[in-house]
């Protein structure tokens, strides 16, 4: 066995436990670690939605972080890099929190759910595959984003300092005002969570494992198409991992119906999927991947989740974010939106004319 699938499957295994740990520790539902959901969360926190049921600074974003930042420091490769097709990476990170939220749940989450027995995830696992091959149609016939620069690790390290300090202000209670933020729900999805110290500590050790062996869930389904199956095995060890904690846990159910924070409507499941998958396979990860890297010093993947935090604010906003009861009214109109405005970006940045 290869080093690098060692650290896959351990990658894996990590995350797929310690997230069906943190759901046992009072985490919603097949959302131990769900990278789209807890962004939108902590959005919440600062007040950029007023959905007053998603509004929690989840520790297990600046664990990641964190974790990505430690795997640096061992590794001896923290290195700020920046610069790359900023607005494109931003616009990116709009539509595939849009995406998501119209599945309910990141890449992780949905490889969590199918390891809670959600079987309605089935439809969001192939729209993902459908979106990273449409992505990689681009690249094969041109599309890049523009090179990355140098820029110095103190700037790199800013991004870090931030979430450390807003972890604190979370803890502490900070308060801006009588009606201002940091807000922090009181009843809901987001007044569900483990404690601070454990959501902290397991997200650290996921951000260790995953920017240490550079796993990413959209890469392992991209080098599939290639024939390369190293990385999938990371993919199947996060399922089996959850379905096994959860069966210990008692939180397994195995169906279609009445499953935790998620719907069953086939079609918007696989398109707002396919819509995310597209975003991340044009911007080179899964949302967990670009935490993991701006530990590392790359702002590049700072922007990209900035983006997908305006998306979550946009998404609330505007209601485009689906519940258990289903899509909104407005979600289709909101998915097919994103898919012109991403080909867009696509055949924007496609750098020879083979399209």
């Amino acid at each position: 066995m290869s080093k690098n699938l060692t650290l896959f499957i351990i990658t894996g295994a990590v995350l797929g436990a310690f997230a069906a740990l943190l759901v046992k520790l009072g985490n919603p539902g097949n959302m131990g670690i769900c990278a789209a959901c807890f962004l939108r969360d902590t959005t919440g926190a600062l007040g950029f939605h007023n959905n007053q049921a998603l509004q929690y600074v989840r520790p297990e974003i600046i664990g990641i972080i964190l974790g990505g930042l430690l795997a640096s420091i061992v590794s001896k490769d923290f290195k700020g890099v920046s610069g790359s097709s900023p607005f494109s990476r931003f616009t990116l990170g709009v539509f595939a929190m849009i995406g998501c939220l119209v599945f309910l749940g990141c890449p992780w989450r949905a490889f969590l759910r199918l390891g809670g027995g959600d079987m309605t995830a089935i439809f969001g696992v192939l729209g993902l595959v459908a979106g990273v091959f449409i992505g990689r149609t681009f690249k094969k016939n041109g599309y890049k984003l523009n090179e990355t620069n140098s820029t110095s690790a103190t700037l790199a390290a800013l991004p870090i300092i931030l979430s450390v300090l807003l972890l604190i202000a979370a803890v502490v209670g900070l308060k801006f005002g009588e009606n201002g933020a940091i807000f922090k729900s009181v009843k809901g999805v987001a007044a569900q969570h483990a404690s601070v110290l454990a959501s902290l500590i397991l997200a650290i050790c996921v951000g260790f494992f995953v920017k240490k062996s550079g796993f990413c869930s959209v890469g392992a389904i991209s080098r599939v198409f290639d024939k390369k199956f190293d990385m999938i095995w990371g993919v199947i060890a996060i399922i089996l991992a959850a379905t096994i904690l959860n069966l210990a846990f008692g939180n397994y159910k195995f169906g279609f119906e009445n499953q935790p924070i998620a719907h069953n409507n086939v079609i918007w499941n696989f398109l707002g999927m396919t819509l995310a998958g597209l975003c991340f396979s044009l911007s080179e990860g899964c949302p967990g991947k670009h935490l993991a890297l701006s530990g590392g010093g790359n702002l590049n993947s700072v922007i990209f989740i900035f983006g997908m935090m305006a998306g979550a604010g946009i998404s609330h906003n505007f209601t485009l974010a689906s519940s258990g009861a289903g899509i909104t009214n407005f979600a289709p109109y909101a998915v097919i939106f994103g898919f012109i405005v991403v080909s867009y970006i696509g055949f924007s940045n496609i750098k020879k004319s083979n399209f």
